[in-house]
């Protein structure tokens, strides 16, 4: 078996301390790292991002990022805000992302009078993917949010909050999950566990 070994890509955003000790919990090699090099060279890369699209896909440009993330072939999970850049555009200041999954991010409607944004637990359901392997529908995990992905053809798990939104994505070898793994205990931990399962050779055949 390959060794697994996790590159989470330093974008300077709040939350990357969270996601490398949720990933140093289930695996023994985990670097945060902007080293290109060393990112080609992983198993495994994780896209982490909080705060605004905008302000994200400056880092990326400022960090020479936007081009080497569109070329990776290995497994890629977008986490949060992270989720939102691998899509083509978001509603956020209409900002262009990362065009690696084929849908768009929106803002969240509020025609139940919900607060936003979106924040606390929420279940999972229309799991339909390889992250979602042995998770029950239904199952809870971590949101914070007030932008969303539609449903659509790229959707691998759905949530709902006054309207349906994608809370998960996937294309080709990328994969995006709108909440938090690493704040959704368990659950969480289980769709991390999945994701290190996932191989390029997989995503080759198509699986």
């Amino acid at each position: 078996m390959s060794k697994i070994n996790v590159a989470i890509i330093d974008t300077g955003c709040a939350n990357i301390t969270s996601v490398r000790c949720a990933f140093e919990r289930i695996c023994d090699d985990v670097t945060v790292t902007r080293d290109q090099d060393f990112i080609r060279s992983a198993s495994h890369v994780v896209l982490p991002g909080v705060g605004t699209a905008g302000a994200a896909m400056e880092k990326l440009a400022q960090f020479k990022l936007i081009t080497f993330i569109q070329s990776l072939t290995q497994p890629v999970l977008g986490i949060c805000l992270g989720m939102q850049l691998l899509t083509k555009s978001s509603q956020e200041r209409s900002v262009s992302c990362l065009g690696l999954i084929d849908t768009k991010v929106s803002a969240m409607q509020n025609s139940d009078n919900l607060p936003l944004p979106h924040m606390g637990w929420n279940q999972l359901t229309h799991l339909k993917s390889p992250l979602f392997n042995g998770i029950d529908e239904g199952s809870y995990v971590y949101f914070v949010h007030s932008f969303a992905v539609p449903t659509g053809a790229f959707t691998a798990a759905q949530s709902d909050y006054g309207q349906a939104f994608s809370a998960a994505i996937s294309q080709n070898n990328f994969y995006g999950v709108q909440f938090h793994p690493e704040r959704s205990g368990k659950v969480g931990s289980h769709i991390l566990k999945n994701f290190l399962a996932i191989s390029a050779t997989q995503e080759k055949i198509g699986l």
